[in-house]
C-alpha cells in the first residue's frame, strides 16, 4: 500500500457527515482493489414503457415526499426491473450505469451466494461443519468449533459492537486492518465469544468476513477469482473491484464495487430460485435457506446491531422484511440496497451517499427503515403498473 493510498483512506471521512459520493464512485482509485474482468458476453437488461416513481410515500405514519428523500440521502443510482425488464433507471451526482460503486454490506449477499456455490461443488462438506476446520483460528476464540450455518446466520456468538458512530466500536478496528493495522485474517482469528452460537442473531461484519476466508480456504483461490468465474462470468457481469488489505485479501464485509445494474443481478438471481438462463448458478435450496426465517431468533425484530433490535429478520446474509410477499434485501451502510419482492415480480437497487449517516445511531440521520419502506412503496406502485 503506497502512502497516497493509506491517505486517502484515512481522509474519506466515513460516519463523520462528509459528503461521499465522490470517493463512492471511484475508490478503486483511491485504495487497493482486485480486479473482476468482465464476462466475455455480457448480459444486457432489456428495457420497457418507463414507470414514474410515486409521488411520496408512507413512513412512521407519516406520508413522506420522494423527491426530496431522493436528495437528502444523496442517491447516485436507482434502477427498477419489474419481470427483468428495466422500468426505471436514473443516476444523480456521480452516479452513472458504468459506474462501480462501492457497495458496503451488500457485499455480505454476494459472499453468501459464494459459499453455497463451494457447498454445492463439494469444496465444503456442509454449513453444519465447524468454520474452524477451515480457516485457522485461536482455541477457544470465537469461531473456534462454531458452525458455518450460524456464521452465515450472524449467530456465531462472537463480541462485537458494530456502532458506527463510535470510533473505538469493533468495526472501526476491523476497518483499521484494510489500512494496515494487522490483517483482516489476523483480526477474525483473534475475535472473543461472548454467547453461546445460534443463540442470538447480532449484526457482526467479521463474520462475513470469516466466510470470505472460508471461501478462499475452501476453493483454495482468492474471494475475487472465485467470484469472477462463478458469478460474474455466467452472469454477464461487468468489470468489478475488491477491496483488498495490505496482504491483498478481500474486504469480504463491504469491499465490492459494481454497477448498479450488476448488483441488480444477484437479486434477479434470488428472485429466479438461483437459476439464469437455463443454468443452475446457485442451488435453489440455498436460496430457500437464505431467503427465509428459519429460528425464533432471526425473526424480524429479534436481531440486533450495536446493543438495538432491528424491525427485520435475518436469513444466509440476507435481511428479511416483515409481512407474506417473501421480500429479501441486501443492505449496506449509507443507504445502499438490493431489493427483491417475488410478489411484484421487482428488483430494486438504490446506491447512495447519505453523508449523515453513522454520525448517530438514530434512524432520523441513517434512514434505512426509511428507505426500505420508500422501495417497498415503488415496488407495490410498479407492479400496479406492469401487471
Amino acid at each position: 500500500m503506497t502512502e497516497r493510498q493509506l491517505r486517502s483512506v484515512a481522509d474519506l471521512g466515513l460516519f463523520t457527515g462528509a459528503p461521499q459520493h465522490d470517493h463512492f464512485a471511484r475508490m478503486h482509485e483511491l485504495v487497493p482493489t482486485s480486479t473482476m474482468a468482465a464476462a466475455a458476453e455480457p448480459s444486457e437488461w432489456p428495457h420497457g414503457d418507463p414507470v414514474e416513481l410515486p409521488e411520496a410515500f408512507d413512513f412512521d405514519g407519516r406520508e413522506r415526499p420522494t423527491s426530496p428523500f431522493l436528495v437528502e440521502t444523496d442517491t447516485a443510482a436507482l434502477l427498477v426491473l419489474a419481470d427483468g425488464v428495466v422500468r426505471h433507471e436514473t443516476y444523480r451526482l456521480t452516479g452513472g450505469p458504468d459506474v462501480r460503486w462501492l457497495s458496503m454490506s451488500v457485499a455480505k449477499s454476494f459472499v453468501s451466494a459464494l459459499v453455497g456455490i463451494a457447498v454445492a461443488e463439494g469444496h465444503i462438506t456442509g454449513v453444519d461443519e465447524a468454520i474452524s476446520t477451515y480457516v485457522p483460528v485461536q482455541p477457544a476464540s470465537a469461531y473456534d468449533g462454531v458452525s458455518i450455518r450460524d456464521v452465515l446466520r450472524m449467530s456465531s456468538g462472537a463480541r462485537w459492537n458494530e456502532d458506527y458512530s463510535d470510533p473505538t466500536s469493533d468495526v472501526f478496528v476491523l476497518n483499521a486492518a484494510v489500512v494496515g493495522v494487522g490483517t483482516l485474517d489476523e483480526f477474525v482469528a483473534s475475535m472473543a465469544r461472548e454467547h453461546a452460537p445460534g443463540t442470538l442473531c447480532r449484526y457482526n461484519s467479521g463474520d462475513t468476513q470469516v466466510l470470505g476466508a472460508l471461501v478462499a480456504r475452501a476453493t483454495g483461490r482468492s474471494l475475487t477469482d472465485y467470484m469472477r468465474e462463478k458469478l460474474v462470468e455466467p452472469l454477464g457481469m461487468g468489470t468489478g473491484h475488491w477491496l483488498v488489505d495490505g496482504a491483498g485479501t478481500e474486504v469480504a464485509y463491504g469491499g465490492l464495487n459494481l454497477t448498479a445494474r450488476d448488483y441488480a443481478t444477484l437479486g434477479e438471481l434470488y428472485r429466479y430460485g438461483g437459476r439464469w438462463r437455463g443454468r443452475q448458478i446457485v442451488p435453489a435450496a440455498w436460496v430457500t435457506d437464505s431467503t427465509t426465517v428459519a429460528a425464533p431468533h432471526l425473526a424480524p425484530g429479534q436481531p440486533v446491531i450495536s446493543g438495538e433490535r432491528v424491525g427485520l429478520g435475518y436469513g444466509y446474509q440476507w435481511w428479511l422484511p416483515d409481512g407474506d410477499r417473501g421480500e429479501f434485501a441486501a443492505i449496506g451502510v449509507y443507504n445502499q440496497f438490493v431489493h427483491v419482492d417475488p410478489v411484484s415480480r421487482t428488483t430494486i437497487v438504490k446506491l447512495s451517499a447519505n453523508r449523515a449517516y453513522g454520525t448517530s445511531t438514530a434512524e432520523a440521520t441513517n434512514r434505512e427503515m426509511e428507505t426500505l419502506a420508500f422501495l417497498r412503496a415503488v415496488a407495490r406502485h410498479v407492479g400496479r403498473h406492469v401487471a
